[in-house]
């Protein structure tokens, strides 16, 4: 199982929030580029960039921060936020980015992000999949959509995706483990879906259990951030 740490932007800062609320917001770091430094030189290949700027906004903001990374490590960058374009989408890739996290977008318009799917492929494509009571959370959680998570994933699944990040918001920065019931129950119906838990990782005991379960990576941030985890615990872990 890949372990993947989240890198929160909100005006150019390394950032968490509590249940997607940004009210709650914390710094961790001035200059994310350190922050990713930190990660690669403890081992880590994977990282997942989000720009909470641009989900808020419905279009990215933070352009810098993901060009920034990218030429000064070697991480594989998943971008997210704000992506609703196809131009924007080429401008991740442009700058970058290995693969796009798109939640919003292919909840309120299936239609298109499936012309994504044919136009960049799946393999560079994580469907985001935020979930607030069994429904499809948008435009950075500030909004609740009328589509269950189970229809949704149909759809997608049907259509081709491969790679899913689904967040239960309701865990999110709580520190209070994850959402296993969710996961089982999703592993359980697409057994072919590489399936990225995010929310709640409080402990490498998370992560064993996730492993366990069939997840194909999970996101870890605000565990790292506050020492629940360390980088050399997540080294003997990988």
């Amino acid at each position: 199982m890949l372990i993947i740490p989240a890198i929160d932007i909100i005006d150019g800062k390394c950032v968490r929030l509590t249940k997607g609320d940004y009210d709650t917001k914390k710094i961790y770091h001035e200059n994310p580029v350190d922050a990713a430094k930190e990660f690669e030189a403890g081992g880590i290949t994977h990282l997942h960039l989000v720009d909470l700027d641009g989900a808020k906004k419905s279009e990215v903001v933070n352009w810098k921060v993901l060009e920034s990374i990218a030429t000064q490590t070697n991480l594989h960058i998943d971008f997210s936020g704000g992506i609703k374009t196809k131009q924007a989408a080429q401008q991740a890739f442009d700058l970058g980015a290995a693969q796009i996290t798109v939640g919003s977008l292919a909840a309120k318009n299936p239609k298109e992000f499936v012309d994504w799917i044919w136009e960049f492929g799946e393999e560079k494509l994580i469907l985001g999949a935020d979930v607030i009571n069994d429904k499809i959370a948008i435009h950075g959680w500030q909004e609740s959509s009328t589509k269950d998570i189970y229809s949704y994933l149909d759809y997608y699944f049907e259509e081709g995706i491969d790679y899913v990040l689904c967040t239960d918001v309701s865990k999110d920065g709580m520190l209070e483990g994850p959402s296993f019931e969710l996961y089982s129950n999703i592993l359980e119906e697409y057994e072919e879906l590489k399936l990225i838990a995010s929310g709640g990782v409080s402990s490498i005991d998370d992560l064993q259990k996730l492993k366990e379960m069939g997840c194909y990576a999970a996101i870890v941030g605000k565990a790292i951030y506050e020492g629940r985890i360390t980088l050399k615990e997540l080294s003997s872990f990988l």
